[in-house]
């Protein structure tokens, strides 16, 4: 009998040593700060990847925020390259811009990037979703429900190359109405503040780009905004529910399921370069009942068919 527990103890032994366990397929996710619209690209990734077979059992994610500084989202970049990521998903344009400066080997999927030619977002290794606003309907709504206004205010992060595209695009499209664009630049977050004090001295309303130290400084946005009753456009779904008056604006979750669809497509022996950057063409235009109020707007007949009202 020892002799038969023995025989079935080493037959045991090499039927372990035999099997080979499968290695998880290895994600970085690298974003440059918190925030909502940044946030839910995230969840969009992972519920794309789960809907399709790679859950917490097939995958491992890291996951690491940058906080807003560059330097940080270098040194993530970096960690990526040497723990040799089998694919990284980088959200805006500075963690991007981060990792694709340590590799041209690691297949990247770009995504929160308003313009990845202009960031310098292209090479063999590189694809993703642009999440270019549609600034000339954001124009025209500043137009429908602010008929009287005639200096639209900016304030945008100097530093960030897609503020700068976006900011270069709402002077062409509020020329088109004949508004002034009264602009001030900032570096960082702590200059927000100062420079809110000064430009809502001076518009008609705010204009917020997807500038993510802007978007990250919302509450501060809109507060001193208030202060000086100066209706806010903002450019995200968040900003609306936080108090901003309105946006026409895409989904951030949908584009990051959009990007997982490309991982897949990558882990799958699809060559990025073989998958254009795409965009979201669909929009939803989105009110604040309670600003509305606060600035004695009522809703133009022409907005009230497709307006998602938000209390």
């Amino acid at each position: 009998m020892k002799k038969i527990l023995l025989i079935l103890s080493i037959l045991g032994v090499l039927v372990g040593c035999g099997e080979k366990k499968e290695e998880k397929i290895k994600i970085g996710i690298t974003q440059i700060i918190e925030h909502a619209a940044l946030d839910e690209v995230v969840v969009g990734f992972k519920e794309c990847l789960k809907d399709k077979g790679y859950d917490e059992t097939k995958v491992e994610i890291d996951y690491q925020n940058a906080q807003g500084d560059f330097g940080t989202a270098q040194t993530i970049a970096n960690s990526y390259v040497q723990d040799k990521k089998d694919l990284v998903l980088a959200i805006s344009t500075p963690s991007s811009q981060a990792m694709y400066n340590v590799t041209k080997e690691i297949p990247i999927i770009v995504a929160a990037v308003t313009d990845p030619i202009s960031a310098g977002l292209i090479g063999a290794n590189v694809t993703g979703v642009s999440d270019m606003a549609p600034v000339e309907k954001q124009v025209e709504l500043i137009k429908i429900l602010l008929p009287t206004a005639k200096k639209i205010g900016v304030v945008y992060n100097t530093s960030e190359e897609n503020s700068l595209v976006l900011v270069d695009i709402l002077k062409k499209e509020s020329n088109k109405y004949g508004y002034e664009i009264v602009e001030k630049g900032i570096t960082n977050i702590n200059e927000i503040g100062q420079a809110m004090d000064v430009i809502l001295k001076e518009v008609d309303v705010l204009y917020t780009p997807t500038d993510n130290l802007i978007v990250a400084a919302t509450p501060l946005v809109l507060s001193k905004a208030k202060e000086n009753k100066v209706p806010v456009i903002g450019c995200i779904e968040d900003q609306i529910k936080q108090g901003a008056l309105a946006t026409e604006t895409i989904s951030y979750k949908n584009s990051g399921y959009q990007a997982g669809e490309m991982a897949i497509e990558i882990l799958n022996g699809k060559k990025p370069n073989d998958i254009p950057i795409e965009t979201l063409e669909n929009t939803v235009l989105l009110i604040n009942r309670t600003s509305m109020k606060e600035l004695g707007i009522e809703l133009p007949e022409i907005l009230k068919e497709r307006a998602i009202i938000i209390d």
